[in-house]
């Protein structure tokens, strides 16, 4: 598997570890971490020496609770870290919003693809812009359609069946607006972002091969998620075991990519699975 960008290509042929860098200050696990770009650059060389092979950069938190952000205080966030982040040729640079104008931005400053948590609902302009730039996008489930997740419980019939439909009619709108098949990333979404009850994301980790089955590249995202909070009933900062088994849970049902806070952790999981699934 190959997933394509501008001037970069990835072979895929084990899972991938992203990397989180959120440069808001109400991100609901690190929001505030980084004062300066210094010190958000070398946290990112940090997650690259313990294995990151993509750093996904965000400057707008799109938590239950969090606030707006338009489109100038989105890139005066991120705009500084991107041109002083210097990385491998191996790694690349994700840009984690659903505005075209703070993609299109990224993108120059030299980010290789976009994480949209709206699957370009949030934005008209973005599908034609990744189709232009040629650059692979994360088309993540969502149960609202702002960047503002809401605290809501939905009553999925059948969560696996509604996240694949959705996910359909967004490969269809991307396809249709330019976008090639290597550009596309599934993420099914996780936490809030299915529902506040653990259950859904659950059910979805369970059930990953039927989003392999797309025959696009899997994101999962779970670390640190309140559905394991939930699960287990601890705290944001005591999450690291039930990130990593869930990791594992991911990497087992066919995971392309494994968004991580954790890298060094998640990279050794992800790796010790991958060996023994390939024994």
């Amino acid at each position: 598997m190959i997933l394509q960008s501008r001037t970069k290509k990835m072979k895929v042929d084990k899972p991938l570890v992203m990397g989180v860098l959120n440069l808001t200050p109400d991100s609901f696990s690190d929001g505030g971490k980084f004062e300066s770009t210094e010190d958000a650059v070398k946290y990112a060389k940090q997650m690259v020496k313990d294995g990151a092979d993509i750093i996904d950069i965000g400057g707008e938190s799109t938590g239950p609770g969090s606030k707006d952000v338009d489109s100038k205080e989105e890139l005066k966030r991120v705009l500084p870290v991107l041109k002083a982040l210097k990385v491998p040729a191996r790694v690349w640079i994700s840009i984690d919003t659903y505005k075209a104008d703070v993609a299109r931005a990224a993108l120059k400053a030299g980010a290789n693809m976009v994480n949209d948590v709206l699957a370009l609902r949030g934005d008209e302009k973005m599908a034609k812009l990744i189709a232009k730039e040629k650059v692979p996008v994360v088309l993540m489930y969502s149960k609202d359609d702002s960047g503002r997740t809401s605290r809501k419980k939905p009553k999925y019939e059948n969560v696996v069946d509604e996240v694949q439909k959705f996910l359909k009619k967004r490969i269809k709108v991307a396809k249709e607006a330019g976008i090639k098949d290597d550009q596309i990333v599934l993420d099914p979404g996780q936490g809030a972002f299915v529902s506040m009850d653990a259950e859904p994301s659950l059910k979805l980790l369970k059930n990953l091969k039927k989003f392999k089955a797309f025959g696009y590249p899997v994101l999962i995202g779970s670390s640190r998620k309140s559905f394991i909070g939930e699960t287990l009933d601890l705290p944001l900062e005591e999450r690291l075991e039930g990130s990593l088994a869930c990791a594992v849970a991911a990497v087992l049902n066919g995971a392309t990519i494994i968004r991580a806070h954790d890298v060094k952790e998640t990279r050794r999981a992800v790796d010790m699975v991958w060996a023994i699934k390939n024994a």
